[in-house]
């Protein structure tokens, strides 16, 4: 069986500035989480992605940096099918037992995110999962290092960074009241992915198991925030 991973989320006095200074001086010694478990149905590509939480009273921040090759990335609306890009994602469970949300972003700072209550796999996609309105998705702040649309694909290596913000104003729209995060612990996984090119690939922070679906809160593993 493998191990659970853990993560301490610090607590940060300044907010980011937005323009992925993945070394700056405020994410420089922020703790690091390794997207490095691919699904066997992966192919050889295995992009080496990272990424960091950090939060204070208002949000979660988080940033990502992705050493990759065989970029393809056309989304550009919200909630279109950005995992079908190189994308990265963030799926969490503020409360045990309770609904999770999943915020996905290709390279292009494209979004698409929700509320899943029911995550079970149905023809038109999950059980019950609502979806950021364009307003809410308007209370993040967002940085994408990659400016536009990248078709055809970009077989050249290329390293690209999203950073952005999520308002805990924004989640407790839909989970109520969450109280000050400080000492919680919540659930959670990080993912890297690619469809819609030459080398596709699912990676996961926690082992997802054999099935490839991200959907598995079951999987999730602990999300400690500091005091």
């Amino acid at each position: 069986m493998p191990e659970i991973p853990a993560y301490q989320i610090q607590r940060t006095a300044s907010q980011p500035e937005f323009n992925g200074a993945w070394d700056g001086p405020l994410w420089r010694s922020v703790p690091t989480v390794s997207i490095a478990h691919f699904h066997p149905a992966s192919s050889d590509h295995r992009p080496v992605t990272h990424a960091k939480l950090l939060y204070d009273a208002d949000a979660l921040y988080a940033i990502f940096r992705v050493e990759d090759q065989y970029v393809r990335a056309t989304r550009e609306d919200l909630n279109s099918s950005v995992c079908n890009d190189a994308c990265v994602e963030f799926f969490f469970e503020p409360r045990a037992g309770g609904g999770y949300f999943n915020f996905e972003m290709n390279c292009l700072g494209t979004l698409h995110a929700g509320y899943v209550e029911d995550p079970t796999r149905t023809p038109e996609g999950l059980g019950k999962a609502t979806r950021l309105l364009r307003r809410q998705a308007a209370m993040m702040r967002v940085y994408h290092s990659i400016p536009s649309v990248v078709f055809p694909e970009r077989a050249d290596p290329v390293r690209w960074v999203v950073e952005y913000s999520i308002p805990f104003a924004l989640l407790e729209e839909f989970t109520g009241p969450l109280a000050g995060p400080a000492g919680q612990t919540w659930r959670g996984n990080f993912y890297k992915c690619a469809e819609d090119n030459s080398h596709p690939h699912w990676a996961s922070w926690a082992p997802i198991g054999e099935q490839l679906n991200f959907h598995v809160p079951e999987y999730f593993a602990p999300l400690h925030f500091a005091g």
